[in-house]
Order: C-alpha cells, then sequence, then structure tokens
C-alpha cells in the first residue's frame, strides 16, 4: 500500500473518521468543529467558535508535522451566511501571511456548531507558494488565490467577479458560470496550467434548477477527459451569486480512470494524478431505496467500491471522505454503515446538511485515495 498515515488526536472519534490523514505529500484534515480544549462544544458568540475551530486545525496539524502556516486549502462552512464577516475578521488573525486558498458557503451543520472547517496542508519544511495573477486587485478577504504545493495547485472558491477590481458580476448562472472559469482559466495560466490539467472540481449552486444551466456553460471549458467532480446546493456568500466553483489542478499529468459517468455529464469516474486518485461524488439512489438513506449510503460503497478494486486499491487507501447530506439528522444511520466499511483506520471526514441535485438522492460521497 502507498505510504498513508493516519493522526488522530485525543478525544475524536476514531471509530468515523480519523483527525488527519497524510498521504501523497499532503495531509488531509477532518472538518473540526468549535470544541474547546475541555473536549465540549464552545457554546459562544462565532467569533469565539471560529478561534475555537481554528485552533482545532492548527493542533491536528501540528499532531501530523504540519501547521497552519503549512495549510494550503481550507474549507469553511458556516450555518449562516450573516456570519461571514465576522469569521472573515476572526479568521483573519490567523491566516494574516500569504494564507491558504479558500471556498465557503453556508450550510446545516451537526449538532450546535455555527461554524467548521476542512483543510489540505503539506508538512513542515514542505514548498508552499502563493501565487498572485498579474493585473488582479488583491483580495480584499484573507485567502490567497493561488497556493502551489506538493506538485498541485489549489484555487480558492470563485464566484462571478472581475479580477481586475473585484467587483460583482451579476448575471444568470450561464454568465456566472463561464465568468468563474474564465477566471480560473487566468489563475491556472499564473501557474503555468490549463483546464487540461485540472483533476477534481466542487460546485456549489443555490438552487438545483440552476444545475443544467452550469452543466452547459462548464463543459465548454472541459471537452476532453474532464475532472473529478461534485455538486451540492448550498447558500454562498453575497446576494448575487448563484455559483461557486473551486478546482484543483496537476502539475504530474493526469490520468482519467474508468467510463464516463453519464454522457450529459462532464465529469470523470476518477482520475489519478502523482500517487493519488480523486473520484467524482457518487449517488447511491435506485427505486428500490428512494427513502432509505442506509441502503443509498450501502450501494454508493458497492459503486465506489467497484471503482477501487478495479485499481487494486480498497477502502483503507481512501485518505479523505466529504458527505453531503440533505437531512443532517439522517447522520446516525450514515454512521453505522460507514462504520461497516472503514474498519480500521478510517479516513479524515467532512459531513455537512448540502442539498443534491438529485431530489430523490438522500446522500452523496466524493473521495481521495492513495496508491497505485
Amino acid at each position: 500500500m502507498q505510504d498513508r498515515r493516519v493522526i488522530s488526536l485525543p478525544g475524536a472519534d476514531a471509530t468515523q473518521a480519523s483527525s488527519a490523514v497524510a498521504a501523497g505529500g499532503l495531509i488531509f484534515v477532518s472538518a473540526q468543529g468549535p470544541v474547546g480544549p475541555d473536549g465540549k462544544t464552545v457554546e459562544s458568540d462565532i467569533t469565539a467558535q471560529t478561534k475555537a475551530v481554528i485552533a482545532r486545525l492548527g493542533a491536528t496539524l501540528d499532531a501530523a508535522g504540519s501547521s497552519l502556516a503549512q495549510a494550503v486549502s481550507v474549507h469553511v462552512f458556516l450555518k449562516q451566511a450573516s456570519d461571514f464577516a465576522a469569521m472573515n475578521d476572526a479568521y483573519r488573525e490567523a491566516f494574516a501571511d500569504k494564507p491558504p486558498v479558500r471556498t465557503t458557503v453556508a450550510v446545516a451543520l451537526p449538532g450546535r456548531a455555527s461554524i467548521m472547517m476542512s483543510a489540505i496542508a503539506v508538512p513542515n519544511g514542505a514548498a508552499r507558494e502563493t501565487m498572485h495573477p498579474a493585473g488582479w486587485m488583491k483580495s480584499p478577504r484573507p485567502y490567497s488565490y493561488i497556493v502551489k504545493a506538493a506538485g498541485f495547485v489549489f484555487l480558492s472558491g470563485l464566484v462571478s467577479r472581475r479580477g481586475t477590481d473585484d467587483q460583482v458580476v451579476p448575471g444568470p448562472a450561464s454568465l456566472q458560470t463561464s465568468t468563474i472559469l474564465d477566471n480560473a482559466g487566468v489563475l491556472l495560466k499564473t501557474a503555468g496550467l490549463s483546464y487540461a490539467d485540472v483533476v477534481s472540481a466542487r460546485v456549489f449552486l443555490v438552487d438545483s434548477s440552476y444545475f443544467e444551466t452550469m452543466n452547459n456553460e462548464y463543459r465548454r471549458y472541459f471537452t476532453a477527459e474532464p475532472p473529478a467532480r461534485a455538486t451540492a446546493v448550498t447558500a454562498l456568500m453575497g446576494p448575487d451569486a448563484v455559483v461557486e466553483i473551486s478546482l484543483i489542478a496537476s502539475e504530474h499529468g493526469k490520468q482519467v480512470i474508468g467510463p464516463a459517468v453519464a454522457p450529459s455529464l462532464p465529469l470523470s469516474t476518477a482520475v489519478r494524478a502523482g500517487d493519488l486518485l480523486f473520484l467524482s461524488g457518487v449517488l447511491g439512489n435506485t427505486d428500490a431505496n428512494s427513502d432509505d438513506i442506509a441502503a443509498q449510503g450501502g450501494e454508493i460503497f458497492t459503486r465506489i467500491g467497484r471503482t477501487l478494486e478495479g485499481l487494486g486499491l480498497s477502502f483503507d487507501h481512501v485518505v479523505d471522505n466529504l458527505v453531503y447530506l440533505p437531512d443532517i439528522w439522517q447522520l446516525p444511520k450514515f454512521e453505522a454503515r460507514a462504520r461497516e466499511v472503514f474498519v480500521r483506520n478510517p479516513p479524515a471526514r467532512t459531513v455537512v446538511g448540502a442539498g443534491l441535485v438529485t431530489r430523490s438522492g438522500l446522500i452523496e460521497m466524493m473521495m481521495t485515495a492513495a496508491g497505485r
């Protein structure tokens, strides 16, 4: 098996997820909630919760031989979009210099958390470079547009703005998608790459009705060997934004694995780059399990298991698992099924309450694995 190192902090439920998993030159950190040193949820305002999440993130990275300064990508999940400004103020204190790329969306969260964060980092001493496109205004928000590390290029989640002056470009989903991906092209070129090098994409829509329009624009940019992709329905930061897209590209080259997911969908089943395998989001809904999340979760594991097995891999090789649940209260039913699959050393994991573009879907999973 490809080198895969699991990190578990004291107090973490290691039966569900590892605190972090190191593989392929990267460290994947599970979504961290606002848990204080005493192991209890911090109950105060978003500022205190943000600081508690960042402290937990920092402790996890320290245990993994990394640090907040070595973070390359952070996903912020807020319960309320109205907390964005206050979160930003607290976040900026921790990431004042050469911050990681970042994507922020509003979703349902488990328990009493108002915020959670997941991250990807590189070990202490590893090269990490932030980049900024010529002619673009520096973002007033505390993130870099581009971070290059471990042979990968990470882009911040992009909404429809002009790079030159940071002004919002309002309009229909088609215009917003094309504006986002035009800007992504500039960022990729700044890093010496192109759309053909993108290996993984996360798309966020404020309403599932925008999916077809977004998809039609998206396929114009990814005409062959598209990246792995997952699409979720969430609230976004800004009243005019209806689409947000974050991307990961590879300097290693890439290999598309498996058949196309569907002729109408511009996404690959999986994409291999370096020692990592990026899998598209997978649904498990069938005519027979439309109201059974455990059965849908089981079907997802079966489908992903076939892809992994075809490559000589197993669930022991999975390093990161992103889970979207339209009904977050159904989490315990999913966890019981997941325990049967991730019997030992489970991956890093993020579970949030996000909508799916397939209304009969009760769960979607997007995984990253390590190994050849």
